[in-house]
């Protein structure tokens, strides 16, 4: 329930700011991906500013999540060896109760008991 009041406190004034931000730049501005011929391009989007720069921030978020993926490549792998690790030792663990039980189970061969005696007095 927390959790979710304090998302709505985060997004709402988020959200509004979003569209106060979209309804400022509504005018129309034209990219072109043609980086030889600026006066008459091989292609050009003509788009509302808003749209560009929303276009632009969701591209840098998706290559942002690429970089810090391939950053933590090695982690993940440590983690997949380390719990492999873990899994062999929990098994060999098991294997050492399972011994430990069958050796209890089975009663030991009789042994003479040592007789202690007292020296009389």
């Amino acid at each position: 329930m927390v959790r979710k009041v304090i998302t709505a406190i985060i997004l709402v004034p988020l959200a509004i700011v979003v569209i106060a931000f979209a309804v400022a730049n509504r005018q129309m501005v034209t990219v072109s991906f043609d980086p030889f011929s600026s006066a008459n391009p091989a292609y050009a989007a003509s788009l509302p500013l808003f749209v560009l720069i929303f276009i632009l921030l969701i591209l840098g978020v998706i290559i942002g999540g690429i970089a810090a993926w391939l950053r933590q490549a090695k982690w993940r792998r440590l983690a997949r060896r380390l719990e492999g690790e873990v899994h062999a030792l929990h098994e060999e663990l098991a294997a050492q109760r399972r011994q430990f039980a069958d050796r209890q189970a089975v009663p030991a061969a009789s042994e003479p008991v040592p007789v202690i005696s007292s020296p009389s007095p």
